[in-house]
């Protein structure tokens, strides 16, 4: 215990617990904290779950930067919890049908209204569903923008979004249009010829079966009964019989 302890910072109500490379939130630290810590920062770990807030009933301020928090991120309910930075992350725009509905991005903020109702301040930069040229630089600033308008509409509370103050007019525009802002990556789909059998079946073609064959092609000749004399060429009106 007196390890574990030496491990954490502690400045009154702050609690840090940096770059150990935890999976887990470790027990001692709600055991030991939980009851007065009112902001912290457990950034630069290996978290894929938050569970171990449960303890932490007090808590104002959550900072859980570089970590590995997906879409299928779960909080308690924290109703005093007013700041949260979830930045380099791993949460996206997940919107593929094979993907369930409980892990995408809307429920996730659909979540976070329910179980954090105090929450006025939000930080999702560095996540592949906070679009914005540092991280993807096909994004532009459209993009952010209809990200904002997104994220507004499920949390409308909001007053701060990663770097900017919120603004009136934008909550007016995120209840207008927000349901219908998101941000989606088209579906890559192969070339024409990509995934198909060399083996498998070609389309129909009138060629004889030899000549069908990319790899193998031979040119085909035939007879034909039909000559062309050119007696009823129309080009030929404009020729006298000295130029020919």
């Amino acid at each position: 215990m007196a390890d574990d302890e030496a491990s954490v910072a502690l400045n009154g109500t702050q609690v840090s617990y940096i770059g150990h490379d935890c999976k887990d939130i470790p027990d001692f630290l709600g055991e030991t904290y939980g009851q007065f810590a009112k902001r912290l920062d457990l950034s630069f770990n290996e978290l894929r779950s938050l569970a171990g807030l449960k303890m932490f009933t007090e808590l104002e301020e959550l900072v859980v930067d570089n970590n590995l928090l997906g879409n299928d991120l779960r909080l308690p309910r924290l109703p005093n919890l007013h700041t949260l930075t979830l930045n380099k992350n791993q949460i996206s725009f997940q919107t593929n049908h094979l993907i369930p509905l409980c892990l995408c991005f809307a429920a996730l903020l659909e979540h976070l209204a329910d179980v954090t109702p105090s929450l006025q301040y939000l930080s999702l930069l560095g996540n592949e569903a906070c679009p914005n040229q540092l991280v993807d630089p096909d994004k532009d600033e459209d993009d952010y923008q209809r990200y904002r308008y997104f994220v507004l509409h499920k949390l409308p509370k909001l007053k701060f979004l990663d770097t900017r103050k919120v603004t009136k007019k934008e909550v007016m525009e995120a209840q207008a249009r927000g349901a219908f802002m998101k941000v989606v990556k088209p579906k890559s789909e192969p070339p024409p010829n990509e995934g198909k059998s060399e083996s498998g079946p070609l389309p129909y073609t009138p060629l004889p079966q030899g000549s069908r064959d990319a790899k193998n092609h031979k040119g085909v000749f035939t007879k034909c009964r039909y000559v062309y004399y050119g007696k009823h060429s129309e080009g030929n009106r404009f020729i006298r019989n000295d130029q020919l």
